[in-house]
């Protein structure tokens, strides 16, 4: 396992918000509705197995507006085509039973959604990797991945070259530029979106009990923001979305010219900012006003007010855009004789991970089988994240 970092979970998977989802939204079918509800439940098998503390705290998506009703009707119904567990539709009697500061018209309760902190899963992830025999290589960016015919060399920045029958890249917000190493397709790109989080004080943390979500817009991937309790007790608000000025860019100030560059000029960003413009003028919006952030929370839980608005974390979603300007929807994996490129792989990836392993896995050994040639020991592989 390479990492290009000091420590594991740096990036997506140590900048979330922690939440251990259900699988309601995703289209029946796909990647991400079938490996979501398959990871929930074999991420919570692995908290128990592992002694790692996490918490079944149930969320509601709320309905504010009357023309939210027809879209969580159809939530519902995807959520059982999912095999959602314990969906219950709920009108504001019910919804104040179990968010009693939280307005709406009805909800959707959603009680197999749960909350873990994710740095610990990823450590516990990586003790695993050496105590079944493998290695963790932290400080190590790949330079270069060249697929022979009999093998795949991967050069490290800091290191000597690894040789390996098959290689498979993770990488998140560097997707696509690992791709390119192996001259995967150009598209989709990576384009990263910045989201902040505030943290509720003053009191304001017990105006929610779990998780409050609004109905998400089904145009856009983000699903507007949102109360997400932490394993800490804390209770965060968020998150906006906005473009971010630099692939790893937490901060605000944080800009690398040639990625900001880079991304400004890509097609598939200019279709998708000509064609929702007017939710990028309202991110932009959040992200330089306490005011304005307030009251798109109050839509939700009408108590809240900027004073309640602490400054909290930040993280940069690495999403997949499509030359056309589609925002990708789906997991995304790339394959190749030798290689295996995950180049989509946001949210749910975290909740969706043991179950996204066995697929690759799965994939990778299908791969393997198709040289035809006996194995005499078991294959090296060569994971780079």
């Amino acid at each position: 396992m390479l990492e290009k970092e000091n420590h594991i979970a740096q990036h997506q998977t140590g900048h979330n918000s922690g939440v251990i989802h259900s699988g309601i939204y995703y289209s029946p079918g796909s990647l991400k509705a079938r490996l979501c509800t398959r990871g929930s439940a074999l991420l919570i098998q692995y908290c128990q197995e592992n002694g790692i503390q996490y918490e079944s705290c149930g969320k509601v998506i709320v309905a504010t507006r009357r023309s939210d009703l027809p879209r969580l009707d159809a939530l519902y119904h995807r959520g059982l085509a999912n095999g959602t567990t314990g969906l219950e539709r709920l009108g504001p009697d019910g919804l104040a039973e179990v968010e009693p500061d939280v307005f709406g018209l009805a909800a959707l309760y959603v009680p197999s959604t749960g909350i873990v902190d994710y740095r610990s899963v990823a450590d516990s992830f990586a003790d695993d990797v050496v105590r079944l025999g493998g290695s963790l290589r932290t400080n190590s960016p790949v330079s270069s991945i060249h697929l022979g015919e009999h093998e795949a060399r991967v050069g490290i920045s800091t290191g000597p070259t690894i040789r390996t029958r098959f290689v498979v890249t993770c990488g998140g917000l560097q997707a696509d530029r690992l791709a390119a190493m192996t001259n995967g397709p150009r598209s989709p790109k990576i384009v990263p979106f910045r989201g902040s989080y505030y943290v509720l004080g003053g009191g304001a943390e017990r105006l929610v009990k779990g998780l409050v979500y609004p109905v998400p817009d089904p145009a856009l991937p983000f699903l507007g923001v949102h109360f997400t309790k932490q394993m800490s007790g804390e209770v965060w608000a968020g998150p906006n979305a906005m473009l971010a000025f630099a692939r790893e860019g937490y901060r605000r100030r944080d800009v690398q010219a040639r990625e900001l560059i880079e991304t400004l000029t890509y097609p598939g960003l200019i279709s998708l900012a000509s064609t929702h413009w007017r939710s990028g003028v309202r991110e932009f919006g959040l992200e330089f006003s306490r005011r304005r952030y307030a009251a798109a929370l109050r839509e939700l839980v009408p108590d809240i007010e900027p004073r309640h608005l602490l400054r909290g974390p930040s993280g940069v979603r690495a999403q997949a855009l499509a030359e056309d300007g589609r925002l990708l929807d789906d997991f995304w994996i790339d394959e190749a004789r030798r290689a295996m490129h995950v180049r989509n792989a946001p949210s749910p990836a975290a909740t969706s991970s043991l179950a996204l392993a066995l697929e690759i896995a799965t994939r990778v050994r299908k791969a393997l089988l198709a040289e035809r040639r006996p194995l005499t020991r078991p294959p090296r592989k060569a994971a780079v994240t």
